[in-house]
């Protein structure tokens, strides 16, 4: 059998996988906002590639095919698939696909609502339905015969062998409880099988405010084969900038799967988000990386600019783009958690 190999998202895609917003308890009083926010986050990726959209029913998809055509998104560009869901955060219940041989082969890692939530199920057919859509097989990610319960937002890799993740997501013990009992060694054991990963970097806590307690994809990015960026928060009175200076440093000792070391580079926070209360887990980290354009997510904030001219840099090739985030953030991710990348 080929090994499996889990591409880095600058490979070459064929599309990116989305899900329209159907369950408006996840942006409280903002789920009209919200809708009008996707509309514009589907343009943005339908000019450059395919997007495969997951919508509830036939109503869904007129309703929203009507509301594409009033924005002038590329509808040609745009597969739908009808699927119920409980919610529309593609990165974590939707399937991760990777290389296997020559074919591609979805990895389903039974989404369980983060160990959190208790409405999930129908989040559970979502990957089946995308295998089935892309005429690809699936396969169910297990450990010693148990289903392994693991999202797309914990896992970070540059496509080389290397992936990173973070302690407070797999390892906390109150916090997440995904799989009772598991080890470092076990999850890498389950990142060689399923991913083709030799080598993983293990970051310690989380950004304030976010839901799945630690999730990668807010922390740290792989934006070449041997270099991250990684978010720090400046001022040393805020939350965010203890656990924060802990990653960069565990970053500055880690090596690559060849043994090099790691190319560094610094991302900003935004300055602190708050709304009805409740501090949201805004990051530039989590930017989405297609074909032709990389889509960061920005805030209203002083630091959106620098945050942009970073990854710019970062992506010479790639036409760097913000993306007002501020609505999607209500629901405690952005473009990133949103999406899933289908490989080419």
């Amino acid at each position: 059998m080929a090994a499996r190999r889990f591409p880095a998202e600058w490979e070459n895609q064929e599309g990116i996988l989305l899900c329209f917003p159907q369950n408006g308890n996840d942006w409280p009083g903002k789920y009209q906002a919200i809708q009008w926010a996707f509309v514009e986050f589907i343009k943005k990726v339908s000019e450059v590639e395919k997007v495969f959209l997951v919508v509830a029913d036939a109503a869904l998809k007129e309703r929203v095919h009507k509301m594409l055509v009033s924005a002038s998104v590329k509808v040609e560009h745009v597969s739908y698939l009808l699927q119920k869901t409980n919610r529309s955060w593609m990165r974590d219940s939707g399937p991760i696909i990777v290389k296997n041989g020559n074919q591609r082969e979805a990895i389903n890692f039974n989404f369980n609502g983060w160990a959190k939530y208790p409405n999930w199920r129908l989040d559970r057919h979502v990957p089946g339905r995308v295998a089935k859509h892309l005429n690809i097989s699936i396969t169910q990610a297990l450990y010693q015969g148990k289903k392994v319960v693991l999202e797309g937002g914990a896992l970070e890799v540059n496509g080389k062998g290397t992936l990173i993740t973070s302690e407070e997501c797999l390892l906390h013990p109150k916090i997440q409880v995904r799989n009772p009992g598991f080890t470092k060694k076990e999850y890498e054991s389950v990142f060689k099988e399923f991913l083709g990963i030799t080598h993983t970097i293990w970051l310690g806590n989380g950004i304030v405010g976010d839901d799945t307690h630690g999730h990668i994809d807010d922390l740290c990015r792989f934006v070449a084969a041997d270099t991250v960026v990684t978010v720090i928060e400046d001022d040393p009175k805020d939350k965010n900038h203890a656990p924060l200076q802990d990653n960069l440093s565990r970053l500055q000792n880690a090596v690559l799967e060849d043994g090099s070391p790691l190319k560094i580079l610094t991302l900003p926070m935004p300055k602190k988000l708050m709304f009805g209360g409740v501090q949201l887990p805004a990051s530039y980290a989590n930017f989405l990386i297609l074909n032709k354009t990389v889509l960061v997510p920005t805030f209203n904030d002083e630091q959106d600019r620098n945050a942009l001219n970073i990854l710019a840099n970062c992506f010479p090739d790639r036409k760097v783009i913000g993306i007002n985030a501020i609505d999607f953030i209500w629901g405690f991710g952005t473009l990133h958690c949103l999406s899933q990348q289908i490989p080419k």
